[in-house]
């Protein structure tokens, strides 16, 4: 008996699906991100096909067109859906800005979820997603749980590495999920990243994730205060930080973001292009209140990480040009404070 013509499209599919990676959330980190994926995974196989897609169509086009100027002979296309994306390919990567997108991608109209289910549980059985959002642990779990009903693999991704880590490829994986599901993420995330670390299950890297995030959103301000403090004394920035860098007081905040310019004379942290090209302080806002909400749900006490997120929230509030800039600009709402005080 010969194949009708949709068991040969459907066959079809499975093969291009195989063959094809999409990446969802274009933004800072992502372009880098998907940049890195897609060019390691071409360079090593010159077939492999890529997908993309984004809130913001032009930004799709713009990262195609970029990508085919460095590998002209590569297969990428723009898609305008996750839904579309999920049915041409079979690993699918997201990164976006928080909750309420999340939960747009995968769980409304258009979105992945419904996609799984119209493919049917042996094609979803082959789909990985890997979501490297930060938003929510429980909204994480739940989006999870309802992948993984399809028949799909998923696990929590967040980075850490900023902008500069991504562009690099050498982020850090912080992972939730199965083992099993870990086994087969780590590959894709090796594209992108230096070091992968399973967390434990569903969830548990964007715990750990929220945790470094609040250690750092604290140590952001104290180093701002510390730094600002010192030249009032007298101090010269490059002095005092060099102090700080070799003593106990040492910090990635202080070796590497210092948020006084030309206060590293080995590095170029964002404070010397006008705070630009980092980590946008209105996402640590937004990481110091999951911290925060997180805590009360937890009932664990969280006497600085509120106090280090009302001052994110005050330096917004007075300073709100700098809601994209470095979240190591606090230190220019400090000096705002010292000028008027």
């Amino acid at each position: 008996m010969r194949p009708t013509a949709r068991v040969l499209q459907s066959l079809d599919r499975q093969v291009v699906r195989a063959k094809s990676t999409a990446f969802i959330g274009l933004g800072r980190m992502g372009s880098e991100m998907a940049f890195n994926l897609f060019s390691k995974k071409f360079a090593e196989s010159p077939e492999a096909r890529f997908v993309v897609c984004d809130a913001l169509p032009t930004s799709a086009t713009v990262f195609r067109q970029n990508f085919l100027a460095q590998f002209p002979g590569a297969h990428i296309d723009v898609v305008h859906t996750p839904e579309e994306a999920v049915h041409s390919s079979q690993t699918v990567v997201t990164m976006l800005p928080s909750s309420p997108q999340v939960k747009t991608v995968y769980s409304e109209a258009n979105g992945v979820i419904p996609a799984l289910q119209s493919l049917g549980v042996t094609e979803s059985a082959r789909s990985l997603f890997i979501d490297s959002t930060t938003l929510d642990v429980g909204i994480a779990r739940s989006v999870a749980a309802d992948v993984i009903r399809t028949g799909a693999q998923m696990v929590d991704a967040p980075v850490s590495g900023g902008v500069t880590g991504a562009k690099a490829g050498t982020l850090s994986f912080l992972v939730g999920g199965t083992d099993d599901d870990f086994d087969l993420s780590q590959p894709i995330l090796t594209y992108m990243g230096k070091r992968i670390i399973h967390c434990g299950p569903s969830g548990a890297g964007l715990g750990a994730k929220i945790c470094n995030n609040l250690v750092l959103g604290v140590q952001q301000i104290v180093v701002a205060e510390a730094m600002l403090l010192g030249q009032k004394l007298g101090l010269d920035p490059v002095v005092l930080a060099g102090v700080i860098n070799s003593s106990t007081g040492g910090c990635w905040a202080s070796s590497v973001n210092n948020p006084v310019p030309y206060s590293l004379p080995d590095k170029s942290p964002p404070c010397e292009r006008n705070y630009d090209g980092g980590f946008a302080t209105a996402l640590m806002l937004k990481d110091m209140l999951l911290a925060t909400d997180i805590a009360i749900s937890t009932k664990s006490p969280l006497p600085m990480g509120e106090s280090a997120r009302n001052f994110y929230t005050e330096t917004l509030k007075h300073q709100p040009d700098l809601a994209q800039k470095d979240f190591s600009s606090v230190y220019k709402h400090l000096e705002q404070i010292g000028r008027e005080e």
